[in-house]
């Protein structure tokens, strides 16, 4: 078995490098491949700053990720304090190679293993000394030379920039929730909204502002724009919402699945003095989709 382990939120393109490499070696080898991953948070269980930690995919949009880029198995570990304490020859020896009998293990360059936070040099020296194969792979450098993390794409993303974290994802970032009531108001101004509870509370909201965006709804794919705020023209400022005008869309489709898929932020929220003057600013919204639509 030839393993790569670790959290791999939002298995982003630095973690496809070496998911590649872990598929390439295991059938050089002739063995299965294996992720073997963690549930929940390392933080959410340490309380190390859990209540600012969002995620970039869930635990099924992990393992679906995963598995579509040719692994054999993903295992999931419970993270809990007590395994926490673990060291990181302590956790190769009871898991990779007892447990799930690892020959081989494939490191990205800034692996950290254990509760004693082993680098991935030492964790190769470690490897090595207990008798495992190491396959090492380099950073994967995004379009600036510097190297793609989880932590950069989170930044990206609470900033609006959904695009840019895009090209560091190797996709288009999306969130899934179910459609719930809201307060019709959309519709009473000619674009009715689909009001969207996540599913996973903790998965990464973009920042504040309308996006263009794409909807998955009843099978099929639309075009749309996405409000995410606290709709200060006509809320109460205090909660977040996420809704979204499907175009040319007229369905009822309360309590089912959406699944939202941001490509661009068109612009920021805007407090508007009436109610005239944000229907005037959602033409202005479509008018500028579907321009990007056309391109």
């Amino acid at each position: 078995m030839v393993v790569a382990t670790g959290f791999f939120d939002g298995v982003h393109l630095g973690h496809r490098l070496v998911i590649e490499e872990l598929v390439k070696a295991s059938r050089q080898r002739d063995e299965e491949s294996m992720v073997v991953t963690f549930w929940p948070h390392p933080r959410n269980v340490l309380q190390q700053e859990a209540r600012n930690l969002r995620l970039l995919s869930t635990l099924e949009e992990k393992k679906s990720m995963l598995l579509s880029l040719g692994v054999d198995r993903v295992e999931v570990l419970d993270f809990t304090k007590s395994f926490s304490t673990l060291t990181a020859r302590d956790y190769l020896v009871r898991y990779l190679m007892g447990k799930f009998r690892a020959t081989a293990i494939v490191l990205g360059y800034d692996n950290k293993v254990g509760s004693d936070a082993v680098k991935s040099d030492d964790v190769s020296r470690i490897a090595g000394q207990l008798g495992l194969t190491v396959i090492r792979t380099g950073a994967y450098p995004g379009r600036d030379g510097v190297a793609i993390s989880s932590t950069k794409i989170r930044r990206r993303i609470a900033d609006g920039d959904v695009d840019i974290a895009a090209s560091m994802l190797g996709y288009e970032y999306s969130l899934l929730g179910v459609v719930v009531a809201g307060n019709r108001l959309g519709r009473t101004l000619g674009f009715p909204t689909a009001n969207m509870q996540l599913y996973e509370p903790l998965k990464m909201i973009p920042g504040k502002g309308v996006y263009f965006v794409k909807v998955g709804v009843l099978g099929a794919e639309y075009w749309g724009m996405c409000d995410v705020g606290n709709k200060p023209t006509v809320g109460n400022g205090s909660q977040i919402s996420i809704e979204t005008n499907i175009f040319d869309f007229d369905e009822d489709i309360y309590g089912l699945d959406i699944k939202v898929t941001f490509i661009r932020k068109i612009r920021d929220e805007v407090r508007f003095d009436s109610l005239d003057l944000l229907k005037e600013q959602l033409i202005k919204d479509r008018i500028l989709c579907e321009k990007y639509i056309n391109q």
